[in-house]
């Protein structure tokens, strides 16, 4: 099975007809995928102006859609490395047992769904690189109140997500599923009160 670099090559190849490039830029997203793999390719085709159902795109926009994704993959495995080594020195000393943090890592573990977005349609404007730069500062920082991309203070408790977990607070301007471990106790009971309101008046 190629890697992300292979089919990153493939994209960027002018020998390639324009439906092999855009398959292997479909390819490159079941390897990384920030926002979930159907909204991460609606986000780069507005980001360079491809209709999502377009089968021959021009390779110019191709390639600066792959250039973005591939600008966040760096910001995110570094990240990753650094957390990786962050967790031997805690194993060293004797910390064994993961957190809710850890447990969500090893979730998004490469990438993939690290700010999932529940409807493809509906995710931040901003570059993916500057998505995960605001996710990680939240992550290395205490917890806070609102969404740590867009900063908005309504999150609000779903149900049924096509994702893991399959309840989580979301943001209702940006979309994304924010992880639980960035949020203080306050901040998931207040996104919890609508839900908890509605199984009142249902009952």
């Amino acid at each position: 099975m190629a890697g992300f670099r292979s089919l990153a090559e493939q994209v960027r190849d002018p020998g390639l007809t324009p439906e092999q490039r855009r398959t292997a830029l479909r390819r490159c997203l079941e390897k990384f995928a920030p926002y979930g793999h159907r909204a991460t390719w609606h986000h780069l085709c507005g980001r360079v102006g491809i209709p999502t159902g377009d089968r021959r795109p021009e390779p110019e926009r191709l390639v600066r859609a792959l250039a973005e994704l591939e600008e966040a993959r760096r910001v995110w495995l570094a990240y990753e490395m650094d957390f990786g080594a962050h967790r031997k020195r805690e194993k060293r000393l004797g910390i064994r047992q993961p957190g809710a943090l850890h447990d969500w890592h090893r979730r998004t573990w490469g990438g993939c769904g690290v700010a999932w977005c529940d409807d493809p349609a509906v995710h931040p404007d901003a570059p993916l690189a500057e998505v995960l730069r605001r996710m990680i500062q939240a992550l290395e920082s205490e917890p806070g109140s609102v969404c740590p991309v867009c900063r908005s203070p309504r999150l609000a408790w779903r149900g049924g997500l096509d994702h893991v977990p399959s309840s989580a607070p979301v943001c209702a301007d940006c979309g994304i599923v924010v992880p639980e471990p960035v949020l203080t106790e306050g901040a998931l009971a207040t996104a919890h009160r609508p839900l908890r309101a509605a199984l009142a008046t249902a009952s």
